[in-house]
C-alpha cells in the first residue's frame, strides 16, 4: 500500500506535518511518502495569472503524487479558523486542472494546533468540503494542545489516551 502524507502548512517546523508523518507510520506494510508543501510553492492563484502561464507544473506534479497513492494521510493547519494560505493556494491551482483533486482516494483527515481545540474548525470545514473534491474521508482525528501531547524527539503522540484513540481509529477504519 502506498501512502501519500502531508501537513497542510508551509512551515518548516509544521506540527501538522509531524502529525501526518506519525499517523502514516502506524499503517503496517505501507510505503510512505511524506510531501512538503514548500516543494509545491506557486504564485498566488488568479484567473489572470492562469490565463498568462496556463496550468502550473507544480500543481500537475502534486496531482501525480495523489494519483500514485492508495491512501492519503492529510493533517491540516488552521490559520484563523480556516486552511493555511499555502494549502488553499495549492488546492486552487490543482482544482483548475482536476475538480476531483483527491481522486477518490481513501483519506485519514487530521488536524492539530497548539490550542485545546486542535484545529477543530479547519477539520470541520475540510470534512464537509473535501468530499466534493474527490476525498473519500474514512476517519478524522484532532490532536489538541500539540505541544503538550506530542513528543518531537520521539516524533509520536505522548498522551497515551490520545495515541490509543488514533491507533483505534486507524485499526477500525482502514
Amino acid at each position: 500500500m502506498k501512502i501519500i502524507a502531508f501537513g497542510g502548512s508551509n512551515s518548516t517546523q509544521s506540527i501538522n506535518k509531524h502529525l501526518a508523518t506519525y499517523a502514516s507510520s502506524l499503517f503496517e506494510n505501507a510505503d510512505v511518502e511524506v510531501l512538503d508543501l514548500n516543494d509545491f510553492a506557486m504564485p498566488l492563484f488568479s484567473v489572470d495569472l492562469e490565463k498568462h502561464i496556463g496550468q502550473h507544473e507544480l500543481a500537475k506534479a502534486f496531482l501525480v503524487k495523489i494519483e500514485s497513492a492508495d491512501l492519503l494521510v492529510v493533517s491540516l493547519a488552521e490559520n484563523n479558523g480556516n486552511y493555511s494560505a499555502a494549502f488553499k493556494n495549492l488546492f486552487d491551482w490543482c482544482s483548475r486542472i482536476m475538480k476531483e483533486i483527491f481522486q477518490q482516494k481513501p483519506m485519514l483527515l487530521l488536524a492539530t494546533s497548539p490550542g485545546v481545540r486542535g484545529g477543530a474548525s479547519v477539520l470541520e470545514i475540510a470534512n464537509n468540503a473535501l468530499p466534493r473534491y474527490g476525498a473519500q474521508i474514512k476517519a478524522t482525528f484532532s490532536l489538541p494542545a500539540f505541544n503538550a501531547n506530542f513528543d518531537l524527539e520521539e516524533n509520536k503522540i505522548s498522551n497515551a489516551e490520545l495515541d490509543k484513540e488514533l491507533k483505534d481509529i486507524i485499526k477500525s477504519s482502514f
